[in-house]
This record gives C-alpha cells, structure tokens and sequence, in this order.
C-alpha cells in the first residue's frame, strides 16, 4: 500500500480511538516486507524506538483450548488501569512492548497470573487477532483479549502504536491508549539478546 492509501486509510482501531473521543494522529510509512522491526518503523515515523510500541501475542505454554482463566493478579507487580474486563479466550494475551525491547514471558506469566507464557506463532496471528504481522493492535482485535502493557508507556506525553494495518500508526496519549485497551500496567520489557525475533 502506498503512503498516500495509508494516509486516507481510517482503520477500526481509529474508529474505536473516534467512538472514545479521544485525541490522536495517524502517521503512516512505507512499508518493507523484509523489515517489519519496531526500530524500522519508529526511525520512517521520526520517533525513538522507545516510543513506538510493539503489540506481541502470547498465551500459557500447553494452552491450546479454551479454558477457566487462573484470573487475577495476586502476587504480581500488575496493576489493571481500565478495570480490565475482557475475558480470557485459550488464555490469549497482548502485550505491549517498547521497539527496542524483547517480551520478558515470565513477567508476562507473572503479570496474567499464569505459570508460564509462550508467544503465538507468526502463522496464527491472524485467526487470532484479525491482524498479520506488523500491524497488530490491541485496540480493536476479533476477540477482547486481556493487554499487559510495559509500564515505560507511562514516561511518555505520546507513544505510538499499530493503527492496524503495515504501513500505518497511531500517536497517542498513553494514557488515553491504556484507557481504551483497558490495559495493565506490569514491568514486561528487557533489552534484546542476540538473535532476537518478535512477531
């Protein structure tokens, strides 16, 4: 999709942002297929890779079929921030990273209240969110799954994220994005190993 496309694009997730009437700006880039990195996004949107975040996929290890949700966040570091009721589907969860970070899944685990959490492969992304690789949101998916988000959102007066589609982002108050996911704040960010491939 060329840049213009993007730009007149006005996808669900910025509908939602409408509904909610909150503020934000569509920025859109020109896509690479061979590079879809938060890093390469944020330097074609002119922001830091720490302030473009990155929406993962991940549910418990071993969890394949639906299921009662282990549910809540005793023990954990967690702090819901939208009185988050969206409910549990195969123990699916987003989660929100800065670009240049990596997914810490035991945070994570300890975040969802869960033993141990897994990232979703790439091939599933789509049956499960609506969305493919590199364009993935939280904001708007096919089904209302809980969003664990890293709580360096909160360093931030903008951050951007996914509008939903590759090629286009949203720029948004963090705390109006948290708002509208219904997001948990936990500590989920670490810096990148080597070798290092998200989703």
């Amino acid at each position: 999709m060329a840049k213009t496309d993007a730009q007149k694009t006005k996808t669900n997730a910025a509908r939602l942002l409408d509904q909610l009437g909150i503020h934000y700006e569509l920025r859109a880039y020109e896509v690479d297929e061979n590079d879809l990195a938060a890093e390469t996004v944020a330097a074609k949107i002119g922001l830091p890779s720490e302030q473009v975040f990155k929406t993962l996929v991940a549910r418990p290890v071993g969890s394949r079929s639906p299921g009662p949700s282990s549910g809540g966040f005793a023990g954990s570091s967690a702090r819901p921030t939208g009185g988050s009721t969206k409910k549990d589907w195969h123990g699916v969860v987003m989660a929100v990273i800065p670009g240049n970070q990596e997914l810490d899944l035991k945070a994570l685990a300890m975040a969802a209240g869960e033993k141990k959490m897994e990232l979703v492969p790439v091939k599933e992304l789509q049956a499960l969110t609506g969305y493919i690789r590199g364009g993935v949101t939280a904001l708007v998916a096919k089904r209302e799954y809980p969003v664990f988000v890293d709580e360096t959102i909160e360093l931030f007066d903008v951050v951007s994220i996914s509008a939903g589609m590759r090629g286009l982002q949203i720029l948004v108050a963090p705390g109006d994005y948290l708002r509208a996911v219904k997001g948990t704040v936990a500590g989920l960010g670490q810096p990148k190993k080597q070798g290092y491939e998200s989703h």
